[in-house]
């Protein structure tokens, strides 16, 4: 099917944008559980120069993707909804802030007159404060469906011994024993392959000696390896496995979110989701864009965006769209496909997809097997749970 995004614009759009850069961060491989991290200067600065980029292409008149009716300067705070992940440092919250910075910069329009003629202009020369949801990770699982889900935890005990694991480990052996030296004490073996590369790359960021003697080619290799690791971890055979619950448990916020843009009360417009970079992976799967364009495979680069456009086209048949760009690397948009076509029906998208998505809290604790962390111990799980087809287990 052909985009049909006419030039009156978008109805509204759906964001899921990585982080920035970040100090290092340490995963268990056993559970993908992991340690706290700490937004940084660059890192702030690649998330303001996104939501920039972001409000070039939505907060535009002159863009074909100019979102309708909009507040283009002034931040319209009941246009906008925004949610992080609020655990694990402040990386990904923070890079929320920075994000909404670029998008809506500091203006001299916020300025308002006191009753007594007095006028007020915001500090920082107008800094617009945009409210964002934080979720804490005892709240819900939702933007970190992976952590204490005992059948993910049995998905990557099957990962790690399938041949293909097993042969891929094989294959990367002499380059992680090259390795070794320059991992200070990190494991190297292949299933710590997120840390290895990630403690390559904040070293080759932050530290002038390791950038100096660190070989040629080496970090690309790291991050060859883990991108092929992280792409088997955070997908599965099938989209309803619970090796895609990083976007799974997402999905349902997604549709919510679009619908309501379909329905002439609405009045959010952006929808933004920072997140952490395992819903790139698993949404890529699910919806089968890796197909026409497998170097999207991997993890995505810091502050990164997937972007869901909902228009409407001459019949008035909402449509849905999926856009990507990588981080620093692209410096535009680039159309994806999803299930074969740039553009599908709204109603579509949920029919294909509804099976896939992890509705809620005790959908989520029955498909991970979890019966008393993050809040499961409240539910009874009955033979009518499996009646009801709540959950998919594995």
């Amino acid at each position: 099917m052909v985009n049909t995004t006419t030039a009156a614009g978008l109805i509204g759009v759906v964001l899921l944008a990585r982080h920035g850069d970040r100090t290092a961060y340490y995963q268990d491989p056993a559970t993908y559980n992991s340690t706290q991290a700490y937004i940084t200067p660059l890192g702030e600065q690649q998330e303001f120069e996104l939501g920039s980029f972001l409000r070039n292409i939505y907060l535009n008149p002159d863009s074909p993707s100019f979102i309708q009716n909009i507040s283009t300067d002034v931040a319209d705070i009941n246009q906008l909804a925004v949610r992080a992940d609020a655990g694990g440092g402040n990386v990904i919250l923070n890079s929320a802030y920075a994000l909404l910075q670029g998008l809506y910069p500091s203006t001299q329009e916020s300025e308002i007159t006191l009753a007594n003629g007095t006028t007020v202009l915001s500090p920082l020369g107008g800094y617009q404060y945009v409210p964002v949801q934080s979720l804490e990770y005892w709240q819900s699982p939702s933007l970190t469906s992976w952590m204490d889900c005992e059948y993910f935890q049995s998905h990557l005990n099957r990962t790690y011994a399938s041949s293909a694991w097993l042969n891929m480990s094989a294959t990367a052996a002499p380059f992680l024993t090259a390795l070794k030296p320059y991992l200070g004490g990190v494991s190297n073996n292949f299933t710590n392959m997120w840390n290895i590369y990630d403690h390559i790359n904040v070293q080759y960021t932050y530290n002038k000696t390791y950038y100096e003697t660190l070989p040629p080619t080496f970090l690309q290799q790291a991050r060859y390896y883990a991108d092929w690791a992280q792409s088997n971890v955070f997908t599965d055979s099938a989209s309803s496995s619970i090796g895609q619950v990083a976007i799974r448990t997402l999905l349902p916020e997604i549709f919510w979110a679009l619908g309501n843009m379909t329905k002439t009360s609405n009045k959010v417009k952006m929808n933004i989701q920072e997140v952490d970079y395992k819903p790139f992976i698993s949404l890529f799967n699910v919806t089968n864009a890796t197909l026409t364009d497998p170097d999207i495979r991997g993890i995505p680069n810091y502050a990164s965006v997937v972007a869901l456009e909902l228009s409407q086209d001459s019949q008035g048949q909402y449509e849905v769209s999926m856009k990507f760009k990588n981080g620093t690397e692209d410096s535009q948009f680039r159309q994806l496909e999803m299930f074969g076509n740039t553009s599908i029906t709204f109603d579509k998208f949920v029919q294909v997809l509804f099976n896939t998505a992890i509705n809620s809290t005790n959908n989520w604790c029955f498909s991970c097997n979890q019966t008393v962390l993050r809040g499961c111990s409240v539910f009874n799980y009955s033979s009518d749970i499996f009646l009801n087809g709540v959950g998919t287990g594995y």
